[in-house]
């Protein structure tokens, strides 16, 4: 199992790379977003972890044209800029996690563990998860809606997978945080809020009938209304 780094600050590559080989991972270093960016491509990776502020290719710019290529490794950008718009652009780009310099190690791991269970195979796989229209393979992973094919991050398609094996069940916003994000949830976060808004937008906002809802105080739920 391997991760890329993709960072220009040589100490910060040289902390992360320890950690991580001290927990078993195997790591590719690149020092710019143009050779992050092709190493990427050549090589398969269970995460990328890359700053925003990069030499070459920034880091939005790198994730955009990744998934463009439809490389749909999950994403963990690296900031300095915390702000929520800040982190609303880089999710947009198409990462499915981000990370506020400075951090503690234990926090980037934390990060890592959700981002890349389905590689470590902590989430099994099933056969076809089905409601109305829309069917998601947890093998290939692909999203079907419709007869269309649905484009998700992999964070989108891992919070999916979740709703549609719990069909009917309201999901609280405590348990999406602990169950995919691997952390105690911060009522100062919009994080869930944000990826509800575009996995929304994605099944629900073409089709009909819809079938994410909010229930309001309680979580969110996926189902066919009667």
């Amino acid at each position: 199992m391997k991760i890329l780094i993709i960072e220009d600050e040589v100490k910060t590559v040289q902390s992360i790379k320890q950690g991580l080989e001290e927990h078993q991972w195997e790591v590719d270093v690149a020092y710019d977003g143009t050779m992050g960016f092709q190493l990427a491509v050549r090589s398969a990776y269970a995460l990328i972890i890359s700053d925003i502020i990069l030499p070459g290719m920034n880091g939005l710019e790198l994730c955009r044209k990744l998934r463009e290529a439809n490389i749909s490794t999950p994403i963990l950008m690296l900031t300095a800029l915390g702000t929520t718009d800040d982190k609303i652009v880089g999710l947009d780009a198409g990462a499915d996690d981000y990370l506020i310099k400075p951090f503690e190690f234990r926090e980037l791991m934390a990060r890592v563990r959700a981002l890349t269970r389905r590689s470590n195979g902590l989430i099994p796989t099933a056969n076809l998860l089905k409601i109305a229209d829309l069917e998601l393979d947890p093998d290939a992973k692909k999203v079907m809606r419709a007869g269309k094919e649905i484009s998700l991050t992999a964070k989108e398609f891992q919070l999916l997978e979740y709703f549609l094996r719990h069909q009917g069940r309201v999901i609280s916003k405590v348990e999406l945080a602990e169950k995919l994000w691997d952390l105690t949830f911060d009522t100062g976060t919009n994080i869930i809020e944000v990826y509800i808004n575009f996995l929304r937008k994605k099944i629900d906002k073409d089709f009909d009938p819809k079938l994410l809802h909010t229930q309001i105080g309680m979580g969110y739920v996926v189902k066919l209304l009667s």
